[in-house]
């Protein structure tokens, strides 16, 4: 997640932790998720402050040689969009949008739930606003907060979401290392959830998934998962690393030691029938 400044390779990352010793934590991500070993909590539904609140500017999608990501804007409002609520005690001013693939022979999302690799992972990093950047929150375990949304092909042409649409249709022209691309158009940053269900996630205390690999993040991972048409898929596979290379960005399942997992489900609305 912090991948202009630091340099590594996806082809060995058992070797991150000589240069980033925070790799070789015991809170690191990405980690197995399994309904049945999680602990159902009745907790408040995260807030999604100004996420359906239109942009300000359009957003610019960057390679940067390790994924495709985006800095996030102001809203039309003058303020960022943010998260709060759940187990979070704090507010989590949204800071950038990258996502994880694989390859045609490779799933590629980093967290793997009920067995299941899906296809691709994206996620939001936010920071918690008592520090001034990210470089500063990711020295506290408090610091970060990352919403992932899971997605999974599907054989049909007809999946539209517009704010995802407009990443796909930009794909190609961040092809290679080191590209720009202005996408012209503004979206909400709601609409890359698309219509998942926001108040069923799972909710756990973790890393980034990158070097410095800083154990400083509260992980909200969706238990939805987004249908991406067997179209879009194939322009992440073709994203060029430094070298000119297609390429995995996908670390490897971390232990999840003794660290417990929280699963958050919608309330149930009961009628009394009395």
């Amino acid at each position: 997640m912090f991948t202009q400044e630091h340099h590594f390779s996806y082809n060995e990352p058992e070797k991150w932790q000589v240069d980033f010793p925070q790799c070789g934590g015991f809170k690191q991500s990405p980690i197995i998720i399994s309904t049945p070993k999680s602990i159902d909590i009745l907790i408040f539904p995260l807030e999604f402050g100004l996420y359906d609140t239109p942009l300000s500017k359009p957003i610019s999608l960057h390679n940067n040689g390790h994924t495709v990501e985006f800095k996030i804007p102001e809203t039309m409002s003058g303020d960022k969009p943010y998260i709060s609520g759940g187990l979070l005690d704090d507010t989590y001013e949204v800071e950038q949008v990258h996502f994880h693939w694989g390859s045609p022979t490779r799933k590629g999302s980093e967290h793997i739930i009920n067995g299941h690799r899906y296809d691709i992972e994206m996620h939001i990093l936010h920071r918690n606003t008592k520090y001034p950047s990210v470089e500063i929150a990711r020295l506290f375990e408090d610091g970060l907060a990352v919403v992932a949304v899971l997605f999974k092909v599907v054989k049909s042409e007809n999946v539209f979401y517009p704010g995802l649409n407009l990443i796909y249709n930009n794909l190609q022209n961040v092809q290679s290392f080191n590209s720009t691309s202005d996408t012209m158009h503004l979206i909400t940053l709601g609409s890359l959830l698309g219509n998942i269900n926001r108040e069923d996630f799972y909710t756990y205390q973790g890393s980034l998934t990158t070097p410095p690999c800083s154990e400083a993040v509260t992980w909200i991972v969706f238990s939805d998962v987004l249908p991406i048409s067997f179209k879009e898929l194939p322009k992440f596979w073709n994203i060029l690393n430094e070298q000119g290379n297609k390429f995995v960005n996908v670390r490897p399942i971390q232990n999840n030691g003794f660290r417990k997992v929280f699963h958050r489900k919608p309330l149930i609305q009961f009628k009394y029938l009395g």
